[in-house]
């Protein structure tokens, strides 16, 4: 075992349940220093790689409870919700480290509108907005932008609580949805609406540690339900790395211009940053100008990201987490990935659980099946779970290789609620 690897946790907690924690799973177990990996809740795929206890990821209490037990000397948050209510700032009063933002950090992510605060202030490129608590003011806002525009709820609201509107019927629906009807909770009674910006969508995900920060492997998510990008936005049917539309021009322009500039925002606003910072960006005509931010690692872009570092990722969120992230820099492998999300038929609205799947006794080369929302019934059998059930993954020489490679796995995967959308990734493959 290296030096390094006799310094790194022997034993890592990872939070959460979707395809996001399952991919961080994998990676933490392959690191050199072959820890012992948790993971709580977890679900019916992680459990068959490790440990899995029955804790809710917003169990601040019963989470730090069950790292003092279990002995776990680094805890991974995956999801934004318990970072949000304090998780990291719990851990670290116990004396435990742990990988993501305290609950000042997680604001970043758990109030759109207190981001636009920040990006406005700091001159980051962004799109103009106005902030609403009462319909009739937003509505007059509307009428004198026009249409097409995006309305965003102000809190979190699982990926859902964003909307293109195409016309001014569509965003008053919105507005009133949000402010009056109560769509989203106390998540939407505070509301952004903004300029809807135009071009190409692309994630960039950074290991933050204070000032210092590693940027990861670029990837371009599809977040519609449907082929063409069409249909309501959802959490990620799908995402692919590397997006060549961010050439290692445009890459030095975004860490120049957005990057370093949110970083040194977030510190200068008073906040110790230790995770991930992920930041929605749409490259438009004028320039890449931010989207959003996201406090930890994105779901699924972690299923593509992930598997393309050669890094030891064990090591770099420990080093992010300590504060002795400075001079580190990432191995990426050159093959592409890419993640077809296999969802249930009817989400993001109403979906069946329960159904019953089937995987194939062997899968393509270098391909994976990550789970997102499965469970097992009394029966043994794995069952749908959720809205995305299944993340399947592979790397492959080209993206097209590896498009072929995922929708072959996918094909041979039986479930009777089963969709997936059959052009993840045609962005690039059909670029001319």
């Amino acid at each position: 075992m290296s030096p390094v690897a006799k310094q790194l946790p022997s034993s890592v907690l990872v939070v959460g349940a979707g395809g996001r924690e399952h991919a961080l799973v994998r990676a933490l177990l392959a690191s050199p220093a072959k820890p012992r990996v948790l993971c709580a809740p977890g679900n019916a795929g992680i459990a068959q790689d490790a440990t899995c206890f029955p804790v809710a990821a917003d169990d601040i209490a019963g989470l730090v409870a069950l790292a003092q037990r279990e002995k776990a000397e680094f805890v991974v948050v995956g999801p934004e919700v318990p970072l949000s209510l304090g998780l990291v700032d719990a851990l670290t009063k116990a004396g435990i480290p742990a990988y993501g933002p305290k609950a000042d950090g997680a604001r970043l992510e758990a109030s759109k509108v207190f981001t636009k605060q920040i990006l406005l202030k700091h001159g980051i490129p962004t799109a103009p907005a106005g902030i609403f608590t009462e319909v009739q003011p937003a509505l007059d806002y509307l009428k004198q932008r026009g249409a097409p525009i995006v309305i965003k709820a102000d809190g979190l609201a699982a990926g859902k609580g964003v909307v293109v509107a195409q016309t001014l019927g569509e965003a008053e629906v919105a507005v009133r949805d949000m402010l009056a009807g109560n769509k989203f909770g106390s998540a939407g009674s505070q509301i952004l609406i903004e300029d809807c910006m135009f071009g190409d969508e692309t994630s960039i995900l950074v290991v933050v540690s204070g000032r210092d920060y590693v940027i990861l492997p670029v990837s371009q998510d599809h977040k519609r339900i449907g082929d063409g990008d069409t249909g309501p936005n959802t959490g990620g049917m799908g995402t692919y790395s590397p997006a060549e539309v961010v050439t290692p021009e445009l890459l030095a322009r975004i860490d120049r211009e957005i990057v370093r500039p949110s970083v040194d925002a977030i510190a200068a606003e008073g906040i110790e940053f230790r995770g991930t910072l992920f930041i929605g960006i749409m490259l438009t005509a004028s320039g890449p100008s931010v989207l959003e931010y996201n406090t930890r690692f994105g779901d699924p872009e972690t299923q593509v990201v992930l598997p393309r570092l050669k890094t030891d990722v064990l090591a770099l969120l420990w080093a992010a987490a300590r504060g002795e992230l400075r001079g580190m820099s990432l191995d990426v492998r050159p093959d592409a990935a890419l993640c077809v999300v296999l969802a249930a038929r009817g989400y993001p609205d109403k979906f069946p659980k329960g159904d019953v799947i089937t995987f194939p006794a062997q899968l393509p080369p270098q391909t994976t099946v990550l789970h997102a929302g499965t469970a097992r019934n009394p029966a043994g059998q794995i069952v749908t779970n959720g809205g995305r059930v299944l993340g399947v993954t592979a790397l492959a020489p080209t993206l097209r290789e590896a498009a072929a490679r995922a929708y072959a796995a996918c094909e041979q995967i039986e479930c009777a609620s089963k969709y997936y959308r059959r052009d993840i990734g045609a962005r690039q493959l059909n670029r001319p």
